[in-house]
């Protein structure tokens, strides 16, 4: 059984420490959208007092993660088809920047472990292993960002991107778009690893384009 965080350093866990961790939770889809969040139980899972984990659920709710109402109490919020879009067209601009300055800018050490993550990706679409294609893609997509070397860009997609984790997973049991995805992936990679900015940047946008296209088909499952 995992420790509580309050036995995993020498003071008890502050609000912004347990909204990490919740944060985290949600991302993973451990709690998914609609799910109600006790109180009681976070307590006992994060060592928290009941004054911080109050906190931590006002700090996501100001990151419209998480929804507080009267009588009822604080649970997962749910994305709107609107706001998903929304989301999509800061990624595309985003990670499409992300994409081009890890190409012209990037580490050897990054750029290495972007091939390998490839190749990762690349066994994943031989043996349909759909649940480690969708780990690996977040990897990928996290490795590229990392490896722009732009903290504050890293930060806000850090959190953009919570809300739609779930529909990313479920998307790729979709064995076409799971395909379609890793070839967009390969030549990506490819830009990047050749130092083709240009390249690089106009794929990524044109995937996360493409993404949205494809969670709009699945999305009515999951949002508001």
């Amino acid at each position: 059984m995992e420790k509580p965080l309050g036995k995993r350093t020498k003071s008890s866990p502050s609000g912004q420490d347990i909204a990490d961790w919740l944060r985290e939770r949600i991302r993973k889809g451990r709690f998914v959208p609609g799910q109600r969040l006790v109180e009681i139980d976070i307590i006992e899972s994060t060592g928290g007092s009941r004054a911080k984990v109050r906190e931590a659920f006002q700090r996501l709710e100001a990151e419209r993660l998480v929804v507080i109402e009267e009588f009822r109490g604080a649970s997962v919020r749910k994305a709107s088809m609107r706001e998903i879009r929304e989301i999509y067209r800061l990624r595309v601009a985003l990670e499409g920047q992300c994409a081009a300055d890890f190409a012209s800018d990037g580490t050897a050490k990054d750029k290495a472990r972007l091939r390998e993550l490839q190749r990762e990706l690349d066994a994943c679409v031989n043996d349909n292993a759909s649940e480690r294609f969708a780990r690996l893609n977040g990897e990928w997509h996290d490795h590229v960002i990392k490896g722009a070397k732009n903290r504050l860009i890293r930060d806000v997609l850090a959190r953009l991107t919570v809300p739609i984790n779930r529909l990313l997973f479920e998307s790729f049991y979709d064995t076409r778009w799971l395909r379609k995805a890793n070839i967009d992936h390969q030549g990506i990679t490819h830009a990047i690893l050749a130092g083709d900015s240009a390249k690089a940047g106009a794929l990524m946008r044109r995937h996360i384009e493409d993404g949205e296209k494809t969670l709009s088909t699945i999305a009515s499952e999951f949002s508001e």
